[in-house]
């Protein structure tokens, strides 16, 4: 059993036992892959400041999300094709998180089914829309989440077109993956792997398959899938989906002080300041960049998430203490899931605990939620002076 100190352990894992498109799928951005880096580069720009001579005992990182009790304000993210990093990946990754005391999303385009997971687990987990063309698919989907018992609704602002990811083409990236003399030499080398998917039916996307009109099967969801992004997308529609709902909703996407103030006035219960990890407009700002600005726009108005670049809990801490009131993360514990299924989902939130425990107490404080600007040094210039 490999020693696991950080993330990046469980990342070197990851690389080592899945198979090389569905790494690489997690493990990119779009285009130049600028705001993929700079996502995680810019939490290293800020610094911590250590304080001394201080009752450390007796510490608290609990808090709520959105009125849901936490053990510490970090909720697993959506994340496509989860189930193609391990068998089952979303089934694992809820169990994980059901046991650790943090919120878990479904993604839309999961390999796990809505009905799948909630078989599996007895905590309310949080589903994420992908809005479609095919508002009965839509409709359809959020009652399957609503029978489901799923607590919110996490809907996806930034995929309306799908931003470019060199390395998902070059590996001809699907699920289940195509029996390519170089995918099957590639996933000859990962036996666990193998061994997995082949124990488990589920190997395609089970919110579609089965689900949307006219897709019964693999040949036909390539084709739905690439029309059925909604460019149209807009606040009508989203105050369509947010009635036909009727219960908690998170606005994810949000990366502009104008677009936080217009999601705050809409009544979001909270908003996820997040730029889908770097996968969708590369050359925008990190989200820790943006942060600042949004929480001086909005804060009190609705919750403020930090989402795209947390490898660790010093980065949880730092959006903390920026103003975030909660976090989510995706390849943190996308790593995990890859390196060791359930195990490293759990090894992943550990680390983030400790990271997270041990920091905020050489900090000089007790309760996470005294967090703030003074627990930090930020440069001057680290939301930029643009013009």
């Amino acid at each position: 059993m490999p020693v696991i100190t950080c993330i990046d352990d469980l990342k070197r894992l990851h690389a080592r036992r899945t198979p090389r498109m569905f790494y690489d799928y997690a493990e990119s951005g779009s285009y130049t892959e600028q705001t993929f880096r700079e996502n995680v580069t810019d939490f290293e720009k800020i610094r911590l400041r250590q304080k001394v001579a201080v009752d450390m005992s007796n510490r608290s990182i609990a808090g709520e999300m959105i009125g849901t009790p936490v053990t510490m304000p970090v909720a697993l993210a959506p994340v496509g094709l989860t189930g193609m990093q391990s068998a089952d990946g979303e089934i694992k990754a809820a169990r994980a998180a059901e046991k650790f005391g943090v919120p878990f999303t479904l993604s839309t385009m999961s390999i796990c089914s809505i009905e799948d997971v909630a078989a599996q687990t007895t905590a309310p987990f949080w589903f994420q829309l992908y809005v479609m063309r095919d508002e009965d698919f839509v409709d359809r989907v959020l009652d399957r989440a609503r029978a489901a018992g799923c607590s919110a609704l996490v809907l996806t602002l930034d995929l309306q077109i799908l931003g470019q990811r060199h390395k998902d083409l070059k590996n001809g990236l699907s699920a289940p993956p195509k029996l390519t003399i170089p995918n099957i030499l590639n996933m000859m080398t990962k036996p666990e792997w193998c061994l997995g998917m082949l124990g488990t039916r589920r190997r395609s996307f089970g919110n579609i398959v089965g689900h949307a009109k006219g897709v019964g099967d693999l040949s036909s969801l390539s084709s739905w899938t690439a029309e059925q992004f909604d460019p149209q997308l807009d606040w009508t529609k989203i105050a369509r989906i947010r009635d036909r709902w009727g219960g908690k909703l998170i606005l994810k996407g949000v990366l502009d002080v104008e677009d936080a103030q217009r999601a705050a006035d809409f009544g979001a219960d909270a908003i996820v300041v997040s730029n889908h990890g770097g996968r969708q407009l590369d050359g925008a700002l990190s989200s820790i960049r943006m942060l600042p600005s949004i929480v001086r726009a909005v804060k009190g108005k609705t919750e403020i998430w930090l989402d795209s670049g947390i490898r660790s809990g010093q980065d949880v801490l730092k959006a903390l203490a920026l103003g975030a009131d909660g976090t989510m993360i995706g390849r943190s514990y996308i790593y995990g899931l890859g390196a060791m299924g359930e195990a490293g989902v759990t090894t992943a939130l550990e680390v983030i605990r400790k990271e997270l425990d041990t920091t905020m107490a050489l900090c000089g404080e007790r309760d996470i939620r005294n967090l703030g600007p003074h627990n930090l040094l930020v440069p001057k210039d680290f939301e930029g002076d643009w013009a």
